[in-house]
């Protein structure tokens, strides 16, 4: 067997902005050092922000003003992607030896997506992921993605791709990554539900492959000055619930629940092959004959010039 450790960074975006928060994530750089981790996930939306409960002003046939400040503040907090902040996250790594795939808001143009950057250890930054369908009323301030950064890529720990979030309830884009021999599902989230845990648990068995997730915790919506209806003020906004999950859906480590801090778990990906032996889901146990999907991986340009 050679174990490799993987890691899940839990921890919150500061409210005092992407700066801030690129600073917490460096101070965990001894630690994700001493622990040996050559994979480091981070959650959705950890440099940009995750804006649980903000309306952005926003009602059915209108927009108040005030909501166009309070995206206007959000947009300039995102990132650009490569950017000062992916330099600095590849010192990260270097330094480190971990590879690391992060949340972020990118800023392109006008348009801010939810996306996750693969940041490694040697090249720096990579790639993307853009989250192809944002959920519910993150459509009101995130665009969509599309096949063009759909990459699986090498890692010191194995093979990474990622879904985010709810993406991860999509079956024909976990059929895609599966069939990209994805060994390692990495999994950024907010999602700190019970159900979140079985979701997990499902595609690390489903895929017959390893899966991390990162989930971010934040304090009360008091702590951060915030009325969120319906909430308990003293509640916190994101509890947490990083795991780690092996190939027959056994639970490695986690979940980690109400605290920041650095999961890690052991992980062989020379038994992905015996744990697929039964059940391949785009390999032995598939039926083209009768199911079969196509991908389309060009990007989507609103102009083209020629």
């Amino acid at each position: 067997m050679a174990l490799t450790k993987v890691a899940a960074l839990q921890i919150g975006s500061s409210p005092e902005g992407k700066a801030k928060t690129l600073e917490n994530i460096m101070q965990y750089e001894q630690q994700i050092k001493a622990s040996g981790a050559k994979l480091v996930v981070m959650p959705e939306a950890i440099l940009g922000g995750y804006p649980k409960g903000e309306t952005f002003g926003t009602y059915l046939g209108y927009r108040m003003p005030e909501g166009r400040d309070a995206f206007s503040a959000y947009y300039h907090n995102a990132i650009t992607l490569p950017g000062e902040e992916t330099d600095q996250l590849a010192g990260l790594s270097a330094r480190t030896g971990a590879s690391l795939v992060v949340g972020v808001i990118e800023r392109e143009g006008s348009t801010l997506y939810c996306s996750v950057a693969f940041i490694d250890p040697e090249k720096g930054y990579i790639g993307k992921h853009r989250k192809l369908m944002p959920t519910g009323t993150e459509r009101l301030i995130w665009g969509q993605g599309d096949g063009s950064t759909l990459p699986v890529v090498n890692t010191p720990a194995g093979r990474a791709g990622t879904a985010i979030c709810w993406e991860n309830h999509m079956p024909l884009l976990r059929t895609a990554m599966y069939a990209k021999n994805v060994e390692i599902w990495c999994a950024p989230t907010v999602d700190e539900r019970d159900v979140w845990q079985a979701s997990m648990r499902h595609i690390a068995h489903e895929g017959r492959c390893f899966v991390v997730s990162a989930c971010q915790v934040q304090a009360s919506p008091k702590e951060y000055g915030i009325d969120v209806p319906g909430w308990d003020a003293d509640r916190p906004l994101i509890q947490g619930g990083s795991v780690i999950v092996g190939p027959l859906g056994e639970v490695i480590a986690g979940p980690m629940k109400n605290q920041e801090g650095l999961l890690t778990g052991d992980i062989d990906t020379d038994i992905l092959p015996g744990a697929r032996y039964d059940f391949d889901v785009v390999g032995h146990y598939a039926r083209p004959d009768v199911f079969s999907l196509s991908v389309d991986e060009q990007p989507k340009k609103t102009v083209i010039f020629k």
